[in-house]
């Protein structure tokens, strides 16, 4: 005889996901190349200057892209000379810029040490859990397609609130200092394991350090696991490059950088516009 008693619904955890929500904005590169200077001083001024016309006029065009821009930065110290960065709408416009590049006869005399693949990226932490506690509280079980379909129209809200922070100008500041980050996963101390609360609790904490430089430092952070060797890159623009300094100090004093965060090697460039390309080949930077 089959029952006719009704079937329990399958109860909803009161565990939230730990995995909090991002929203995503332009597809980023840098590129850090190196001059081949022996090769470069052989060739005759003539030469010379038909190659810088023609790299000029190519980067002028795409620091002026209306679907994100490029700027190049003359680096300092031994990692490299040059460093190009790409704000593009897709991994697809990213890849066309780097085979323009290297169509020019400019490449030639570079060599590249290294590059950076991420996207810009916005963690909403808070958002997150005030999301998933209202859809837990309304009996939503996660991953559901009711749960997906609301998390998506949560998504999509605040990518339109946030459009600008995630489709951003280029900063014009002098200085941009850049460097690709990891967040801790060792034997004692692992930021992947703590719950979501505490995450976002240290998370506003470390923002409070940054909005306090809001006005002397532009800074833009892109996520790039999956995509590169780290999880994050960070992007730091200003005028005066001490303010680096005084920065990024500060925050290794707040919990979640002085125990969770690990950096990769920094890079510290002076802003070349496309026209003064020849005065950095030359040995010349150009005024700011």
């Amino acid at each position: 005889m089959s029952s006719s008693r009704p079937v329990a619904p399958k109860a909803v955890s009161d565990q939230i996901p730990a995995v909090p929500l991002t929203i995503e904005g332009y597809s980023v590169l840098h590129q850090m190349m190196r001059v081949r200077w022996a090769a470069w001083r052989q060739l005759a001024a003539a030469e010379k200057t038909t190659v810088v016309d023609e790299a000029a006029g190519v980067l002028g065009r795409m620091e002026q892209n209306s679907g994100g821009q490029s700027a190049l930065f003359s680096l300092l110290g031994h990692k490299g000379d040059l460093m190009l960065v790409h704000f593009r709408r897709s991994f697809d416009e990213l890849n066309l810029a780097e085979l323009q590049l290297a169509q020019l006869r400019l490449s030639d005399f570079l060599e590249p040490t290294t590059s950076y693949l991420s996207v810009i990226e916005l963690g909403l932490y808070e958002s997150t859990i005030k999301a998933y506690r209202d859809l837990r509280d309304r009996g939503i079980q996660p991953h559901s397609e009711e749960w997906n379909r609301e998390i998506a129209d949560v998504l999509a809200r605040q990518k339109e609130a946030m459009h600008p922070r995630l489709f951003p100008e280029l900063p014009k500041h002098r200085y941009v200092s850049f460097y690709p980050m990891d967040r801790r996963r060792g034997e004692v101390k692992n930021w992947y394991t703590l719950p979501l609360e505490e995450r976002t609790r240290q998370m506003n904490e470390h923002g409070l350090v940054g909005r306090r430089y809001a006005g002397e430092v532009r800074q833009i952070i892109t996520g790039s696991i999956g995509f590169d060797d780290w999880e994050w890159g960070v992007d730091l623009f200003a005028d005066d490059p001490l303010v680096f300094k005084k920065l990024i100090y500060e925050m290794r004093f707040d919990e979640v950088s002085a125990v969770y965060a690990l950096f990769g090697q920094f890079y510290l460039g002076v802003r070349c516009p496309a026209v003064g390309l020849g005065r950095v080949l030359g040995g010349v930077l150009p005024a700011g």
